[in-house]
């Protein structure tokens, strides 16, 4: 949550200095007054974003850094409110009329201007505050780390491109299609289970692309915690090929999965229904999955050991329990990411890698995400990785839950340089489960002013290279 709190007082702070910058451009060259005050405004918020940027690499804040960090937030946002407004009132002129006049009428309003300057003088005064506060406290040296931004090494990008090759889903993957494979011609369904972090999707996405071109049709879908069920059945009709063209019941469930069945009962199908959270979700689903006698299959992933026996007894089916990664493959995994070798580590980083490991409690999630961040911080000498080692707490490997893998997965989010950090949180505000296109993205970063300018390239190019670092970081998972 602190860092989260942090990225949101950057998050305000990098477009309200752009904003500041563009009140000292050539438009508002008549307005002295104002254009000196935002001058002072921006060289104050600048000063307090060099630090920032530093608090943001720190994870565990003194209470006199955080509150300093929480009046900068509440000052931002103030500060934004007003040059909206400002700049809104001054836009909102006669449109008939020039930039420069309408600005110059709106100044000779008198109350307007004095209202105007009162609030900026206002603003002028509590940064110098925060400024005062800042050295008051001593803020500077609450940070006693040095700077971790991060380098990105080209190797981790391949990371999903290689779900193929992933150290121990060979075994998992042929007991599932053997048994899936057989000569039984009844509706199968098998689930795999398993808490987060073990690789259930992966394992499904591999049994799916062993065995699909024995099936005349085959789709796969996520469904998410809270799934819109019309939206869920016509993305799997869509999948399927099946279209309702402008029918008015085409967002109607019963109707869709009349439809649906029909469409699927004398054809010979794969589906695989990935991340099912609860059974409400699995008996409106399974209401299309027509039996056929054509040895039809469903794979269900799922978190939820009720939901994975309830879907695979009704069908006399098959329950597949994933377990962590053994020692050997866990090593395996780690080494190919850190050291592209599957059975070598440098010499130096053997204890500690061993601890690392033990740790991530056979997690492939974990021993991803953790070896993608060693990859891209370059760590060169023993410390770092001891210090990695020691920031992961002792939580992982005795309890191997979601709740377990938290530090390692903050862990990853903390090291992330700051201009990532707001960009990665952004990705919130879309729904779980939801394909983002990347171009779509990129030009929403740039328009919330989380891009910097870099000389002789486009923002939305910027953008689209902290798009590629968050793949490479292993925070996102890019479509193939």
């Amino acid at each position: 949550m602190a860092a989260e709190i942090v990225s949101a007082t950057m998050g305000v702070i990098n477009p309200l200095i752009g904003k500041l910058t563009e009140l000292l451009g050539e438009e508002y060259r008549k307005l002295t007054g104002v254009r000196r005050q935002a001058m002072f405004l921006k060289d104050e918020l600048s000063s307090m974003k060099a630090l920032l940027d530093k608090l943001e690499l720190v994870d565990k804040l003194d209470p006199q850094a955080k509150e300093w960090r929480d009046h900068v937030r509440e000052m931002s946002y103030d500060m934004e409110n007003c040059i909206d407004d400002f700049m809104h009132d001054l836009e909102g002129a006669d449109g008939k009329k020039g930039f420069v006049r309408k600005m110059a009428q709106r100044l000779r309003r008198l109350g307007r201007r004095h209202q105007i300057a009162n609030q900026i003088e206002e603003l002028k005064i509590r940064a110098v505050e925060e400024n005062a506060r800042r050295e008051r406290y001593k803020i500077d040296d609450s940070i006693h780390s040095s700077s971790t931004v991060v380098a990105v090494d080209p190797r981790v990008s391949a990371i999903y491109e290689e779900a193929a090759n992933l150290v121990g889903i060979d075994g998992p993957r042929e007991e599932l299609v053997s048994w899936l494979t057989n000569s039984d011609r009844k509706l199968k369904v098998v689930s795999i289970v398993g808490f987060g972090g073990l690789g259930k999707t992966t394992l499904a996405k591999q049994v799916y692309e062993k065995i699909g071109g024995q099936f005349e049709c085959k789709a796969f879908i996520s469904v998410s915690q809270r799934p819109d069920m019309a939206s869920l059945l016509n993305g799997l009709r869509s999948n399927l090929g099946l279209g309702l063209g402008e029918d008015s019941r085409a967002h109607e469930v019963p109707y869709i999965i009349d439809r649906l069945r029909e469409y699927l009962t004398h054809k010979r199908y794969l589906i695989v229904v990935d991340d099912l959270w609860d059974q409400s979700a699995w008996n409106i689903l399974r209401c299309v999955f027509a039996e056929g006698g054509n040895g039809n299959t469903v794979i269900v992933t799922t978190r939820v050991d009720d939901v994975a026996c309830r879907a695979s007894h009704e069908h006399h089916g098959h329950i597949y329990r994933m377990k962590p990664l053994n020692d050997e493959d866990s090593k395996r995994l780690f080494f190919g990411r850190v050291f592209r070798s599957e059975d070598s580590c440098a010499p130096q980083y053997e204890e500690v890698s061993t601890q690392i490991l033990k740790k991530c409690g056979g997690l492939p999630l974990a021993i991803i995400t953790i070896a993608s961040l060693l990859a891209s911080r370059q760590a060169k000498s023993r410390s770092d990785w001891e210090s990695i080692m020691k920031s992961l707490g002792t939580n992982s490997a005795a309890d191997p839950t979601l709740e377990g893998m938290k530090n390692i997965l903050n862990l990853s989010y903390m090291h992330l340089p700051p201009r990532l950090r707001a960009c990665f949180l952004y990705l919130g505000l879309y729904p779980e489960d939801r394909d983002i296109e990347r171009d779509d993205l990129a030009r929403q970063w740039v328009a919330e002013g989380f891009v910097s300018s870099v000389p002789e390239l486009d923002l939305e190019d910027v953008a689209k290279s902290y798009f590629n670092e968050l793949i490479n970081r292993s925070m996102i998972q890019p479509m193939t």
